[in-house]
Order: C-alpha cells, then structure tokens, then sequence
C-alpha cells in the first residue's frame, strides 16, 4: 500500500513483530563502571562455563550408566557361567569317584584268568601242569601298607623232556604279565610207568602295560 507523508520531517519505520536481542554494544557502552562491567562478564562467563560443565556431566553421567548396565549383564553371565562350571566339577569329581571305587573292586577279577593265560601259551609240547597254587605275601610285603602285596604263585609240572623245561621258564619270563620268573627244584620221578622230570616254578603278576592290553566287545545272543 502506498502512504503519503503529509507531515514535515522524517517519518518514522515501524518496527517488524517478533523479539529482539539486546544491543549489547549500547549497554556496555552506556555503563561507565569497569567493576560492574567485570561483575556482569564474569556473570556471563560463570553461566557459559556451567552449561559447559552440565552438558559435559550429564554426558558423562549416562554413558556410565550405561556400562554399569552393561557390566552388570556380563557379570550375571559370569555367574551363571561359574554355577554351571561348578555344577560340572562335581559331576566330574561324583564319576572319578564312582570308577575309582569300580576299578578297586574289579582290580583283581581278572588276575587269576591272566596268569592261567600266560602259563597255558608258555606251556611247551611233551609237558604239563599238576598244580597252580598262591603264595602268601611276606613279612617284608606286608611292610608298607601303602603298597598292594605283590601276587605271587608257584607251579608244579611235568616233562619228559628237560630242555622243554628250560623253554617253559623261558617263555614265562617274556610274558608281560609276569615277572620274577624263578627257577625251582627239578627231580625225576615216575609217572604212568614212566620216567619223566618233576619240576617247579616260582612267578610273580604284574599289570602289563597298555599296549598289551587289548579289548574284546562281549556279544550276547538273546532269543
């Protein structure tokens, strides 16, 4: 719209609406006190600074939160990780126990079937068995209480041919199953008519080691 200046002198601008910021160029050039000029610096300083200094916490303050949050998850997997860890432990320690207890019980079942084992492979032609029986332990084994006596036994037998005697211990003392293989008294004797050499034999058992040891799956026919 057009507007037609019928007064003398300048006319006036009005002012658009809205707020404006303070000249403070025209304040501060207005206050002559410097004391009061620093008062209101420092003032404005001391307000940027502690909006510096909120922001910079609060920041600060939530991200600690956060890793506390964080940390507390990974702490709860810990322990749970440990319970399960413990619980296995002793699931472990329950089974060692239990074999361990098996293999006392079962350490001597097979002992006996070992040793007839050993003397019928070693056991030549022309020659054969009267007698296998156990000998007791010795003051001198039963010593250490730590220790398991040792199983020792004798065997008493027969041939017609001594050097199948010689063969016989021979072949003991190669067994791995058996040790301290001795020779005893030799005598000839008659037997069914005939001349033939009475003989014994002293042997020890021992555990043979784990590459002689061999297993066989049992297999069982059910009808």
């Amino acid at each position: 719209m057009i507007r037609i200046n019928l007064l003398p002198g300048p006319q006036k601008r009005r002012g658009g609406s809205g707020a404006k910021l303070p000249n403070f160029g025209e304040l501060f050039a207005t206050v002559k006190d410097p004391l009061l000029l620093g008062v209101v610096a420092a003032w404005v300083v001391g307000v940027l600074v502690i909006g510096l200094l909120y922001v910079t916490g609060s920041s600060a303050y939530n991200s600690a939160e956060q890793q506390q949050r964080q940390l507390q998850a990974e702490a709860l997997q810990l322990h749970a990780l440990i319970a399960k860890k413990h619980q296995a432990e002793n699931l472990r320690d329950s089974l060692v126990a239990e074999l361990a207890q098996i293999r006392e019980i079962d350490a001597d079942r097979y002992v006996w079937p070992h040793i007839l084992d050993e003397v019928t492979h070693a056991l030549p032609d022309y020659t054969w068995l009267v007698g296998l029986s156990f000998l007791p332990p010795t003051a001198s084994d039963l010593a250490d209480s730590t220790k398991v006596p040792p199983i020792r036994f004798t065997i008493d037998g027969r041939t017609s041919d001594i050097s199948a005697y010689t063969r016989f211990v021979r072949q003991l003392a190669n067994s791995p199953w058996l040790t301290d293989v001795v020779f005893g008294a030799a005598n000839a004797v008659v037997a069914d008519g005939r001349q033939v050499t009475a003989f014994t034999v002293t042997a020890t058992f021992r555990e043979a080691d784990s590459a002689y040891i061999r297993t066989v799956p049992i297999t069982a026919s059910v009808r």
